[in-house]
């Protein structure tokens, strides 16, 4: 249970910083982050496995760049319900979750 906690909060900073990082993606601020993250988070448990699955063969066809795609598609539906995070267009969502995953992962090695 720590650890589903410590993660959305990780989540949620990174988020915040993704948001001022990335014109064409806003996150208000902290609060609203700490909501993006849990929908990310139940976005990505629930969601995300079965856009996988369908979407399987044109993944392996793209050697796995895809699931940017399906990432960037994640955070697009989140801002649509959590009220003060906005992405603006596509290529906005894309870059937006190629550095939330990629400071996602660094964060992950650090701290193991």
């Amino acid at each position: 249970m720590l650890g589903f906690i410590v993660h959305t909060f990780v989540s949620a900073i990174l988020l915040f910083v993704v948001g001022r990082m990335v014109s064409g993606v806003e996150v208000r601020d902290g609060k609203v982050a700490l909501y993006g993250a849990l929908g990310l988070g139940l976005a990505n448990a629930f969601l995300r496995p079965l856009l996988f699955k369908l979407t399987l063969p044109i993944t392996i066809l793209t050697l796995g760049l895809f699931v940017w795609v399906i990432n960037a598609f994640m955070l697009m539906l989140v801002a649509a319900f959590v009220d003060g995070f906005e992405v603006d267009d596509f290529p906005s969502a894309l870059l937006a979750s190629a550095l939330f995953g990629l400071m996602n992962f660094l964060v992950g090695m650090l701290l193991g």
